[in-house]
């Protein structure tokens, strides 16, 4: 049998095959921030992943900075997540929910004015997309380290209301350039505390978070993402493969039920940025389940679970243009094309409305 659709142990989960829904922003809650039945069909399509990774989805009102992204922190939102979870649970799928904070790529204008928040008070290149237009990031205010303990509070809060909602577990976003990610690299992180400067010292914020959320749900819920090479949102580190190995090793002792790693399979491709990659080396420093994407077909997944480079493969923009990609892949079936221009567009057209190969 191909190793793809074989069955892991995912902490107190089993999935039943290796081909992971990843998370995937798709702006459909509205000006609400709350989800909705057409989210709830959108997740339910995708049922028959091994795993759902929800789209990321903010912890606080600070750590929100995305048009149209639903939270988790009121009543209102952890009630209509019972909605998607209950949609997945029915046709027999499995789903964790992303938990997020921004940090310095929100704006003000999604803030009531207050000042987006980062380890450094250093602006990130590029633009927000806000909801009064198209603005440049601004300069954050640099956090207090008294704060931040309130910050890995609302992780937890945010992992425990998701698990009120139905959720199998939790994948803290630790990538991509946003608050964890900030902390980790020292593009972004030139404190002078206990949180800054040395590669123990920047881990030290997402280590926090991470066991926050560990004790507040149980670490076999728990996963955590993390994209050592991606320059998005203007990331970049002096020395990645030291940083996210030792990182890699102290997450080994929170047991988590997985790491997942974003990063280029391949030269050329848009995410690859460092001369070396930093995936060999995570796998060699993290002794539990290891999750991949970036890139990744049915013939290359299938290849890094047989030279055990990775424990399961992650899927983004496959995903979204095929609901039933697992079927796909199973039966070598020809994939749908997505639609880039409807991304992050309100209503069904590009996001529920491709159609299965049957």
């Amino acid at each position: 049998m191909s190793l793809l659709f074989s069955p892991a142990q995912l902490g107190d989960i089993t999935i039943p095959n290796r081909i992971v829904m990843a998370p995937l922003t798709r702006g459909r809650a509205g000006d609400s921030r709350t989800p909705n039945e057409l989210m709830a069909q959108y997740y339910s399509q995708r049922a028959s992943a091994g795993l759902i990774i929800t789209e990321a989805t903010p912890v606080s009102p600070q750590g929100y900075g995305w048009n149209g992204a639903p939270g988790i922190y009121t009543d209102a939102h952890e009630q209509a997540w019972k909605m998607v979870t209950k949609a997945v649970h029915d046709r027999g799928g499995r789903i964790f929910m992303q938990l997020w904070h921004m940090g310095r790529v929100s704006h003000p204008d999604f803030l009531d004015g207050e000042t987006p928040v980062g380890p450094s008070a250093i602006a990130a290149a590029g633009d927000a997309h806000t909801p009064l237009g198209k603005k440049p990031y601004i300069t954050p205010r640099a956090l207090d380290a008294k704060e931040l303990p309130g910050i890995a509070n609302t992780f937890a809060e945010g992992a425990k209301r998701a698990i009120r909602a139905g959720f199998d577990g939790v994948e803290i976003h630790s990538a991509n350039g946003y608050l964890l990610d900030q902390f980790l690299r020292d593009g972004s992180n030139q404190r002078d505390d206990d949180f800054g400067g040395s590669i123990e010292n920047r881990v030290r914020f997402p280590l926090m978070v991470a066991q926050a959320v560990v004790n507040a749900i149980g670490s076999q819920r728990v996963g955590i993402r993390v994209s050592p090479t991606s320059q998005f949102n203007d990331m970049h580190d002096s020395d990645s493969i030291a940083l996210f190995t030792h990182y890699a090793k102290e997450l080994n002792t929170l047991d988590l039920a997985y790491l997942h790693v974003l990063e280029a399979f391949a030269e050329g491709h848009i995410l690859y940025a460092s001369g070396e990659f930093n995936t060999p080396h995570i796998r060699k420093a993290y002794s539990g389940h290891l999750m991949v994407n970036a890139g990744y077909d049915d013939k290359t997944g299938e290849a890094a679970l047989e030279n055990a480079s990775a424990d399961s493969v992650a899927y983004g923009f496959p995903f979204i243009s095929n609901p039933d990609l697992v079927e796909r892949y199973k039966e070598g079936k020809p994939l749908n094309a997505p639609d880039f221009d409807t991304l992050y567009t309100p209503g069904a057209k590009g996001y529920t409305d491709y159609p299965t190969a049957k």
